[in-house]
């Protein structure tokens, strides 16, 4: 017998099934439902019409938590499939998470499931009592960036059975969203697949078939009742405007009259003293168009009297539509407390606040979650949670900055939902820009900031970031990190501005661009923003081979440090960063091991001798403590013990994303036992409450975008551009081949030449970074050609090579974050091969420059011979027109290493002050075209002794520095490559000599090293 002629036994059984059942059931139900309901949509057959295949294209395919998790798939012939001849099966073993997907093509349109019940499918049982997830994908840009709606089935029968899920079943993730998600509203007319998500623990097999949208959806499942808020402030006497909207999915007319009933019921408000009670009820015709609209109008009285916000619920009881998801509330604002008079001290504001407060308030205000965690936002006024933030990659859709703004607005409406309607404060990671938000100015990361020598540089990117950030609603900033780096196999070095304490320090300008003025009388402005430095303290100098967290290395592993080398190096930038006035500080991951003391490695959010006793106590900082992310999980003991511990070592505030209701519950559960002191938590909430009133956003809570429409504009990638240009170093210049000229024939090579996502790096719009086109910007080829470079590009140096005056070869690495980019968890500091290639392909060929594109140094010594200009780039940001400026002359090469470039691994770590010192280039390392070498030798170099130490005795620092800066290139010049360990500590130690005032002393370095070269 042929497939066909199974398959048509096959079904002839079934239907006679269906018509056995059909004609036990009354004749005119049965003709009802056979008549309403759309034939079934075909999603999956699994007869090969769908490849095994992933975005853009459409297809199915595996993913998994790591290598062994995605299950191995087949389109199986069986001879009982349900439909056609073929099923897909599956073997898996999943320790974390797996599963697949089917998703439609990107470039091609979205499907409309709206006119359908649910969605059915055949599925193998086994019996085994395993719980399936299954998932479909709803509205956004493709398969990949939709929102994710779940359910479950169990697997509690044997052989097929269709699964039916109606799409009222379907919930919205809350544990992940890929683009964050977008309204939470499952529409249903713009979807793009489903997944499957396997149960893990055990190997397992499992065969499905015959995916398909089935059933008429009902009204109530297609039509919907909303209000456009949630939530109503109004001043006390005023009247509140509930607007209520009915809408269906494909903007369809109602098939049938919806009736929504209304009544101010229950709340902290009274009736009749506080509002006039309102009742009735609205109803929508059918033929009434979708988005229609009624306002419900609410007035409330005055008093007089002073009093907290008080709430009146607004019941909605809805007939044929789905109900609002909550019920709205109008809030009548608090009014007359002294907390609210803007003209008294901040100090005098808190203290009457916190007297007012619950332990539950006070709790919350400690209390920070993830802003995926918390969906429509409920739960902000529920747990009165003081802060929401956005972890990397968490934005909007649209990632623009009004999606930015309305969505914090949102939030900032549910706090006005509480007793004293205190505001939340919002924060994001903007370390190098707005770099969550897509189109926003992406400046170099700090690595390339701290090679440009520059503070009032660093300040003025400060101030563009603060300017983007605050103007998309967000005034708080988990920047800048102050990390001395000491290891450059470290995934987080170039979060660092380098290797010197000293060097750290002059760049910390960057917080008064991000602040302002060191007393905070600026935060309240519209282009300021709260900066938090980080991560207090050492995480610079974690140990290789230290780190317990997952295949990591290096990141959130253990400092061990004398109290000379901890107070010097990694406590001093700290100091300045209080004198400063930043507003908060962040604990490290990492440990904390001082010789010494007998405690051995203790992690940082544990440290009360260093936050409470040193950061607070003895440098006098009076701003709050921010936890890292989950990072009190780290910590020894059960929950309690972690919460306990780290509340009671000064953390004020904790970053628990998705554990927020488990902290605040925890916090209260010790204070009420005794063993975390309402003093202490009073500190804490006195701390954040006094910079949500500095920030003024007891008077301004939502976004003032008075200066949005700058985000990204050409004033603030000016700004960009010139940080990228000073941000180069010059290590080599042969035959000084740059600048190049706009006359000479240019071959571009590498993989970093024209790719926006790797000269940006880590921490650009998603936490890890990506490769490719991830945000507006241009690239370093663009730059160049911008620059009017006869310019021709071969990524792979494939193209022909003759004919040329010059190759320029753009290579380096591709972006990481944290401990995913720490060498040994599957990164080195070796060019990738075709990097190598195209350097080796381009240099025999003609002379050559070579950029290095990275966020730390790259082993280049055994090409060097024949690379005859090396540029240390960086991580530039989005303006590679920066890069350009160099290249071409139109900007002068001053960028000085930040940090020590090794020969070799096995060098490492190797920093400026190290006894022995054998580096490629040292610390402080820097040709410049801008100005010609003296000449002169040892005669010239007593010379500017001199200048120095009579200009250092005057304070005229500015001429003292130039006669550093000119000994140090004429030492350069007679050493060039032929750097020794004589020649490379005097000179390193210069520069740090120069960074901390010591002017004569850089010079008598300086001559030393020019001897020994």
């Amino acid at each position: 017998m042929t497939g066909l002629d199974r398959n048509s036994v096959r079904r002839t059984a079934l239907l006679a099934g269906a018509a056995l059942i059909a004609g036990l059931l009354p004749l005119a139900s049965a003709g009802t439902a056979a008549a309403a309901d759309p034939d079934p949509v075909p999603v999956d057959r699994f007869e090969g019409e769908v490849p095994f295949a992933s975005q853009p294209a459409e297809g199915i395919f595996t993913w998994g938590g790591d290598s062994d998790d995605p299950p191995t798939l087949a389109l199986t012939a069986r001879s009982d499939a349900p439909e056609g001849d073929k099923v897909l099966t599956g073997d898996y073993d999943i320790s974390g998470y797996g599963g697949f997907t089917h998703d439609y093509a990107a470039d091609g349109p979205a499907r409309d499931w709206s006119a359908h019940r649910g969605i059915r499918f055949w599925w193998d049982g086994r019996d085994d009592g395993r719980k399936t997830s299954f998932e479909i994908k709803d509205g956004g840009a493709n398969g990949e960036a939709s929102e994710l709606w779940t359910t479950s089935f169990t697997d509690d029968f044997t052989g097929w059975k269709q699964i039916e899920i109606p799409f009222s079943d379907f919930v919205y993730r809350t544990d992940y969203q890929p683009v964050g998600g977008i309204d939470q509203v499952l529409g249903l007319t713009r979807m793009w697949g489903y997944a499957v998500t396997l149960p893990p623990g055990a190997p397992g097999r499992f065969a499905m078939d015959g995916v398909e949208l089935y059933g008429k959806a009902d009204q109530s499942l297609r039509a919907s009742v909303t209000t456009d808020a949630a939530v109503y402030p109004v001043k006390e006497g005023g009247t509140a405007g509930v607007k209520v909207s009915v809408t269906t999915t494909g903007s369809a007319p109602l098939d049938e009259p919806v009736t929504v009933a209304y009544e101010s019921a229950g709340g902290t408000a009274e009736a009749g003293r506080d509002y006039t009670p309102v009742k009735g009820e609205i109803t929508f015709a059918a033929g009434t168009a979708s988005g229609a609209s009624r306002t419900v109008r609410v007035p409330t009285l005055r008093d007089r009297s002073a009093e907290p916000a008080e709430t009146i619920p607004l019941k909605l009881t809805v007939t044929g539509a789905k109900a609002p998801a909550e019920t709205p509330q109008v809030v009548i604002d608090a009014h007359g407390l002294p907390y609210l008079d803007a003209r008294l001290p901040v100090r005098k504001r808190v203290a009457d606040l916190l007297s007012r407060m619950s332990p539950a308030e006070k709790a919350g205000q400690m209390t920070q979650a993830e802003r995926g965690a918390v969906g429509a936002g409920g739960d902000i006024a529920a747990y009165g949670l003081g802060s929401l933030l956005s972890g990397g990659g968490s934005t909007p859709t649209p990632n623009t900055p009004a999606a930015w703004a309305k969505m914090i607005d949102g939030y900032q409406l549910r706090a006005q939902a509480t007793r004293f309607q205190i505001p939340l404060i919002y924060g994001v990671d903007a370390v190098h820009g707005h770099n969550n938000l897509a189109g926003a100015t992406v400046m170099p990361h700090n690595i390339g900031i701290g090679a440009t020598r520059d503070p009032a540089l660093a300040e003025r990117t400060g101030a563009v970031t603060a300017a983007e950030v605050r103007a998309t609603g967000v005034p708080w900033d988990f920047a800048p990190c102050l990390c001395v780096t000491r290891d450059e196999r470290w995934g987080r070095s170039y979060e660092s501005f380098g290797e010197d304490p000293a060097l750290v320090e002059s760049m910390e300008t960057v917080v008064q661009g991000l602040q302002g003025a060191r007393d905070g009388r600026d935060l309240k402005d519209h282009d300021k923003v709260l900066a938090t430095a980080k991560h207090f303290v050492g995480d610079g100098g974690t140990a290789y081979g230290s780190s317990t967290t997952g295949s990591y290395t290096v990141d959130q592993g253990v400092t061990t440090v004398d109290r000379r080398e901890l107070e010097a190096v990694h406590l001093a930038p700290f100091r300045e960063a209080v004198d400063r006035g930043v507003g908060t500080v962040m604990p490290s991951y990492s440990s904390l091991d001082i010789v010494g003391d007998g405690l051995g490695p203790v992690k940082m959010h544990a440290r009360g001798d260093m936050i409470n006793g040193v950061l607070k106590d003895r440098m006098g900082f009076d701003g709050f403590v921010i936890s890292d992310w989950n990072a009190i999980d780290q910590l020894p003991g059960d929950y309690a013990a972690h919460v306990r511990t780290s509340v009671n070592a000064g953390v004020d505030m904790m970053m628990a994303p998705y554990g927020y209701k488990e902290f605040s519950a925890a916090l209260l559960d010790e204070a009420r036992a005794g063993r975390i002191t309402s003093r202490r938590i009073d500190d804490a909430v006195a701390r954040i409450l006094t910079q949500k009133f500095r920030l003024g956003l007891f008077e301004k809570p939502y976004a003032d975008t008075t200066g949005a429409l700058a985000i990204g504009s050409a004033a603030h990638r000016a700004v960009a551009r010139q940080a990228a240009a000073e941000s180069q170093v010059l290590l080599k210049n042969a035959g000084s081949l740059l600048p190049l000229k706009r006359s000479q024939k240019v071959y571009v090579a590498g993989s970093n030449a024209d790719d926006i996502g790797n000269q940006s790096g880590g921490w650009t719009i998603t936490w890890q970074g990506a490769s490719g086109d991830v945000t507006e910007g241009t690239t370093i080829l663009q730059g160049m050609r911008n620059a009017g470079g006869d310019v021709t590009y071969s990524r792979d140096a494939s193209a022909p090579t003759g004919g040329y005056d010059v190759g320029v070869v753009v290579v380096g690495e591709t972006p990481y974050a944290e401990g995913v980019g720490d060498v040994g968890n599957g990164n080195d500091l070796e060019l990738a091969a075709a990097d190598q290639a195209a350097v080796d392909t381009v240099c025999a060929a003609m002379k050559c420059v070579v950029l290095v594109v990275s966020g730390r140094p790259q082993l280049v010594g055994d090409r060097l011979g024949d690379i005859d200009a090396l540029v240390a780039s960086w991580l530039p940001g989005t303006e590679g027109d920066g890069v350009a400026d160099v290249l071409y002359g139109r900007r002068a090469f001053t960028g000085q290493l930040p940090v020590t470039w090794p020969r070799s691994t096995a060098q490492l770590p190797i920093n400026v002050g190290d006894a022995s010192y054998d580096p490629q280039f040292p610390y402080g390392w820097g040709l410049t075209t801008r100005t010609k070498v003296p000449g002169g030798g040892t005669a010239t170099l007593r010379a500017l002794a001199l200048v120095a130490s009579a200009a250092e005795r005057a304070g005229a620092d500015a001429v003292a520095r130039t006669a550093v800066t000119k000994a140090r290139l004429l030492v350069q010049q007679k050493i060039g490559t032929a750097v020794t360990p004589a020649s490379a500590k005097p000179f390193a130690d210069a520069d740090h000599l120069l960074l901390t005032g010591h002017y004569a002393d850089a010079v008598a370095k300086l001559t030393a090293a020019y001897r020994a070269g």
